[in-house]
């Protein structure tokens, strides 16, 4: 009897939905004839053989767990391990499903099929599933209700919903000015160009007079504009050519990370934080693990809901106690959590790009987050994660092409600055009248996207 057909359907399907190799080697090699007496095994036996697996072939490969893929050698770190699709296939057959990591964020979900008893567990068949998050190679079930390997093409990019590698578009940038019965003054922000994003202003089209000031701390810039009660209801618009390019885990400095372990006036620090992210990560043996585990449990413990009041503050305690939020709640958790346990996180902020066509609308804002480890920082985002399951994966060690950053931090200061104080976050314009703080409506977001700059269509 082989694996597959030892293999139920009501297993199959965790397969099925787990993760593994363009194309797979098959085990030929029947299992041994089963004693009379044949150990009983739980998932906890199973977990602890392929952790074993893991951590010897680690140790082996000096901090790393080497795996052959095609021509390719992949230097892979643990990630976790799905422990609800640890299975019991048979006698002596066993079934696991593991995340595994490049240093530079590509997450490989990896099968392993094992023989034996617990405490003596060995590995007989190791298979690539997924990369990121797209399959290799999918299951069918037969009419005898076993299950086999069908060669798949990968995934399209397009049914990603993101646009991979590179992104180029013309980003209009549109607000209105509302009834002014006094002077006034506007802070705007100004895109960077940074490693991942070059952007050049187009044009400005906006009343008063206009000057660009600075932020010392994240290095933000914005367009500090000065009106007067003739501009009521007139329009501001500015149009940036944007370039971007994907962004995997990279490599920077540990001198910069200690202030993202410090607290932020609506990301605290405190014990209450601390005690959940201590529990979620219980047993996590890096910070890879345990980062990926809080973003587990934000996806878990969060609904992605515009409802209520508070919402869409980027406060910490209210996503913790309420459980619903917008991008901003869903990453001010996850970076509370982070902080509580030391590891180092950050926040930035700006627009998601349409991957579906080439020019329109865009909707609001967008956020999200990035965490330090091995010296390099992580990009999740979670509230994308949340809503779109297949991209759960991807979105732990991945920001696709098609966005634009405006902005990144919390509690911003720039010179001079509103008379409210530290802008919580920065991504629609701060308007005050008469020196007092004022509504302006919602920006409006427009792109239309360069040809060579589109990647997520073929």
């Amino acid at each position: 009897m082989t694996w597959r057909e030892a293999l139920p359907a009501a297993v199959s399907l965790c397969v099925v939905l787990a993760g593994c190799d363009s194309k797979p080697k098959v085990a030929e090699t029947p299992p041994s004839p089963a004693p009379s007496v044949v150990p009983n095994v739980v998932t906890a036996d199973i977990q602890d053989g392929i952790e074993k697996h893991i951590e010897d072939r680690t140790r082996l490969g000096k901090g790393y767990f080497d795996l052959a893929f095609g021509e390719e050698k992949l230097r892979l770190k643990l990630v976790r391990v799905h422990t609800e699709y640890l299975a019991n296939l048979g006698p002596r057959r066993h079934f696991a499903c593991v995340d595994l990591a490049t240093a530079n964020g590509n997450v490989y979900d990896v099968d392993f099929f094992l023989a034996g008893d617990p405490g003596d567990m060995k590995v007989t068949e190791t298979t690539v599933h997924k990369i990121n998050g797209q399959p290799l190679y999918v299951w069918e079930q037969k009419a005898d209700k076993t299950w086999f390997k069908a060669d798949v093409e990968g995934a399209s990019q397009a049914l990603l919903g993101v646009v991979r590698e590179r992104d180029e578009f013309e980003f209009l940038y549109r607000a209105t000015l509302p009834e002014m019965k006094a002077k006034a003054r506007a802070w705007i922000p100004v895109p960077p160009t940074n490693q991942f994003q070059t952007v050049k202003l187009l044009s400005v089209n906006a009343p008063g007079t206009r000057r660009t000031v600075r932020e010392a701390k994240f290095g933000n810039r914005a367009f500090l504009l000065e009106f007067t009660p003739a501009d009521s209801g007139k329009d501001i618009e500015i149009r940036f050519h944007v370039q971007r390019l994907e962004t995997g885990a990279y490599t920077a400095p540990a001198l910069e990370v200690g202030e993202y372990l410090e607290p932020e006036n609506m990301v605290p620090v405190n014990d209450t934080f601390r005690g959940i992210a201590e529990e979620v990560v219980k047993g996590k043996k890096n910070d890879l693990m345990r980062a990926r585990a809080l973003y587990d449990h934000v996806i878990e413990r969060m609904r992605y809901a515009k409802a209520g009041i508070g919402w869409g503050k980027g406060d910490a305690v209210y996503a913790c106690d309420v459980r619903t939020g917008n991008c901003t709640d869903f990453h001010s958790y996850f970076i509370a959590l982070a902080r509580a346990i030391g590891i180092p996180a950050r926040f930035a902020i700006g627009a998601g790009i349409p991957s579906s066509r080439n020019e329109g609308g865009v909707d609001g804002y967008h956020c999200w987050a990035e965490f330090y480890t091995d010296g390099r920082w992580w990009p999740v985002d979670i509230s994308e994660g949340d809503k779109y399951t297949a991209l759960a994966t991807y979105y732990f060690g991945h920001h696709p092409a098609n966005r634009v950053e405006f902005s990144r931090g919390r509690d911003l200061v720039f010179e001079p600055g509103p008379a409210l104080g530290p802008i919580n976050f920065f991504a629609y314009p701060i308007l005050e009248i008469g020196g007092e703080p004022a509504r302006m409506k919602k920006p409006k977001f427009s792109f239309v996207r360069a040809k060579q700059g589109l990647s997520a269509k073929k």
